[in-house]
């Protein structure tokens, strides 16, 4: 949550609440259903990307943020949404941070409930991540495979082609840099950045034809019409949920599978979500 905002007064003020309308958006398409058996929505969304390298035309991310392992979020619905994204067969998925909330919980189980993501998987850490034992998650990831991205990037090759894949490290516990994240970045083609706090969108090069990627938030977790989003805005958190045009880029904030400390163990019009992005090219 963003840094003046108490989790456990925003969610007692919004409990009872009913469904966020939905977002203004031109440049993305949704196509969305709820798996009630997993507990999750599965969200699709279009971008149509400037600068996308051509042979990246329809490539598919697969993201899930804020885990939050514990009681608190069913062993069931992570293993569920790890099953739907290996179904789906995305190019590639993104992990967004907030694997634990505190050091009071199982940490074991954060490479057991996300083992065995088929596609190449990128990773940044959250700000619960770095308040507990950030180098133990790092390590227990990597040992899966995965790729973590504390203030650097990577360079693949998807479809052919270089895609370039920088993490910002998360900015609500000052760990973020992103200077650091694009030194050496190529200027052009296919650029896909994961930033755990969304805001860090706006640190971004203008215009890039960047695609960022987002949790934090839980979707406001519960949402009021015409109120969730406009108490984020005054609290610092501009971007909720969802699509979001930034300086010139896109911005995806995902709803997150878990939940985090204080405040009703609810979400109200703000169901989990495993988030499936297509990238077009503009």
């Amino acid at each position: 949550m963003p840094q003046s905002l108490s989790r456990r007064s925003l969610l007692t003020a919004l409990t009872g609440a009913a469904v966020l309308g939905p977002e203004a958006v031109r440049a993305a398409n949704r196509d969305r259903h709820l798996s009630a058996a997993d507990g999750f929505e599965v969200t699709h969304t279009s971008l149509a990307v400037p600068g996308l390298d051509p042979a990246h035309d329809g490539l598919v991310v697969a993201q899930l943020s804020d885990i939050h392992v514990g009681r608190n979020t069913p062993d069931g619905r992570v293993l569920g949404a790890v099953r739907a994204v290996n179904e789906a067969k995305p190019d590639l998925v993104v992990l967004t941070g907030d694997f634990v909330t505190t050091l009071r919980d199982p940490f074991e189980e954060v490479p057991r409930l996300l083992a065995g993501l088929v596609a190449p998987t990128f990773v940044v850490l959250g700000n619960h991540d770095h308040w507990t034992d950030p180098i133990r998650i790092r390590w227990d990831l990597e040992a899966l495979g995965y790729t973590v991205l504390q203030n650097r990037h990577t360079v693949t090759r998807v479809r052919g082609a270089p895609l370039a894949v920088v993490g910002v490290d998360d900015s609500r516990s000052r760990h973020d840099d992103v200077a650091r994240a694009f030194a050496g970045v190529p200027p052009g083609g296919s650029r896909l950045v994961l930033a755990h706090n969304p805001p860090t969108a706006l640190q971004l090069p203008e215009s890039a034809g960047l695609v960022c990627l987002s949790g934090h938030t839980h979707g406001g977790q519960v949402s009021v019409p015409g109120l969730t989003a406009g108490l984020f805005r005054r609290l610092g958190q501009p971007y909720v949920r969802g699509w979001y045009p930034v300086r010139g880029n896109h911005l995806y904030v995902n709803r997150g599978l878990g939940f985090g400390v204080g405040g009703p163990l609810m979400r109200v019009g703000s169901d989990p979500e495993v988030t499936f992005l297509t990238l077009k090219v503009a």
